[in-house]
């Protein structure tokens, strides 16, 4: 592993457990809460010191819980030339198509069916509420055959199969990030 930040949050009622002491509140526990970075800034510190280092790379890849549709990450990983793939989450009308803010579920509605791909129900072409394009890929989510999941990418050149392909790396890159961490 390259690269690794520990990320925090400031909000009490998500911490497991809280410093109750003062010899705790000059911890390391409570020490890497105060020095948690959002992951906005964390993101970009990471990939500026991969591609210093000679890392070369096409794609950045992020599960849900790192995905700003406001853009700001997004803008951060598209200006150093590169493209974003990832789980995307319903979250509010953030996607805008024909001039109209639409959830997931609308877009799911409207996107072209992918004939002859029982796992890729289809995809659509996009902007976020940011103007930023995108397309958004709807496939079958294995663990709940009758709901979907929907991937995001803003290389919108990329072929629905290949997106997938790709996105499907970060799964490797995980496991191989959670055996490491055994030893």
């Amino acid at each position: 592993m390259m690269n690794v930040q520990l990320l925090s949050t400031f909000e009490w009622n998500h911490y497991v457990e809280r410093a109750n002491s003062t010899l705790e509140k000059h911890g390391i526990l409570n020490a890497s809460r105060s020095h948690g970075i959002k992951a906005q800034g964390v993101v970009s510190d990471m990939l500026d010191r991969a591609l210093e280092q000679g890392i070369i790379a096409d794609y950045v890849l992020m599960d849900t819980w790192f995905w700003f549709t406001k853009a700001p990450l997004i803008y951060e990983v598209i200006n150093k030339c590169l493209s974003l793939i990832g789980m995307v989450k319903q979250l509010r009308k953030c996607y805008v198509y024909n001039g109209e803010n639409l959830t997931l579920d609308q877009l799911y509605k409207m996107a072209k069916p992918q004939m002859n791909k029982k796992d890729i129900l289809g995809s659509i072409y996009v902007t976020l509420d940011s103007g930023i394009p995108v397309k958004i890929i709807f496939v079958r989510n294995s663990n709940k055959r009758s709901k979907w999941l929907a991937i995001l990418s803003t290389n919108t050149t990329l072929e629905n199969e290949e997106i997938i392909r790709i996105y499907g790396i970060r799964w490797d890159i995980e496991f191989s990030s959670n055996v490491i961490d055994l030893f």
